[in-house]
């Protein structure tokens, strides 16, 4: 398959991120090389959606310090973005509406309909620049196809971001500006997917816990990428789910043949590690993280 003819995707991770962790960045970098060495995909960014403040979680730090080590462990990636959209609507917002969001983000900026596993787009998601530029797609030495692309996008969005005054160094998308001409690029099919570990797979069997109309359109419509911890049997899990069975082919799993070490960092066990002074808690966060954990005294006491 050619560039052009693959599956451009984005790959959208939710969660408390309560710290970030190396296995949360782990994460994206393995479902990215996976996804790549299928030959179906381009992974052209990832996004790390922080969960609001109101989610409930006991020990849940305030949004303003996970956002901002989300965006520290995130700073030498020029794939990966942190987008405080979650954060800053009045309640909690569940997976389903968080990935509806992003697939209409993405709409507006491109000017066309995003694709997805069950309708795949007839229009073109991304097409030729209207204005007569260059394409995208012309090679550089330094710089590959899907940074290229993804660059150009953010730079779409950055001309309608604007900033929340309590957190100046976060911009996001205001949903009320006037985009004027819509940037079309090299036609490509454009694809957000939900990216997880076992865990939140997992947790779409416990009954009563996710709404089978939200499951629907999260695995039917959009598909996931799950990155599988503890050696978890994940074609167990998705037997136990009727939702999962019917939507198998959607599911992609990361295979890994051999455990990697960051397939065990949580933040619960990053928690534990900063409130006992384990020296062991540098192998779970990145530096900078750390560094501003300490700072701001946060996960000192067992309460958060």
């Amino acid at each position: 398959m050619t560039e052009t003819t693959k599956t451009h995707a984005i790959l959208l991770s939710c969660g408390s991120f309560n710290p970030i962790t190396k296995g949360h960045i782990h994460m994206f970098e393995k479902a990215r090389e996976y996804l790549h060495k299928t030959g179906r995909f381009i992974v052209i960014g990832g996004i790390i959606s922080p969960v609001h403040d109101s989610y409930g979680k006991s020990g849940l730090v305030s949004s303003r310090h996970r956002l901002t080590m989300c965006q520290l462990a995130v700073q030498s990636s020029d794939w990966i973005r942190v987008d405080p959209w979650e954060c800053y609507q009045d309640t909690w917002q569940t997976t389903c509406s968080v990935l509806e969001h992003h697939r209409d983000l993405m709409k507006r900026v491109t000017g066309c309909i995003l694709s997805n596993v069950n309708t795949p787009s007839t229009t073109p998601v991304i097409g030729q620049p209207q204005n007569g530029t260059s394409t995208i797609y012309q090679n550089t030495a330094n710089k590959s196809v899907a940074i290229k692309l993804w660059g150009k996008m953010s730079e779409s969005l950055g001309k309608i971001c604007c900033v929340r005054p309590h957190m100046e160094r976060y911009t996001f998308v205001d949903e009320n500006a006037n985009l004027g001409t819509a940037m079309r690029y090299e036609e490509i099919e454009l694809r957000i997917l939900l990216l997880c570990g076992s865990d939140l797979l997992e947790s779409f069997c416990i009954p009563g816990l996710w709404k089978e109309s939200n499951m629907e359109v999260i695995v039917g419509d959009f598909g996931i990428v799950v990155v599988p911890r503890d050696g978890a049997d994940t074609e167990r899990i998705m037997n136990h789910s009727s939702v999962l069975r019917k939507h198998k082919d959607n599911i992609i799993v990361v295979k890994d043949e051999i455990d990697h070490p960051m397939s065990v960092v949580s933040s619960t066990k990053s928690r534990l590690a900063l409130q006992h002074g384990d020296g062991h808690v540098v192998d779970y966060l990145s530096q900078p993280v750390i560094d501003y954990i300490l700072q701001s005294q946060l996960y000192i006491n067992a309460s958060g």
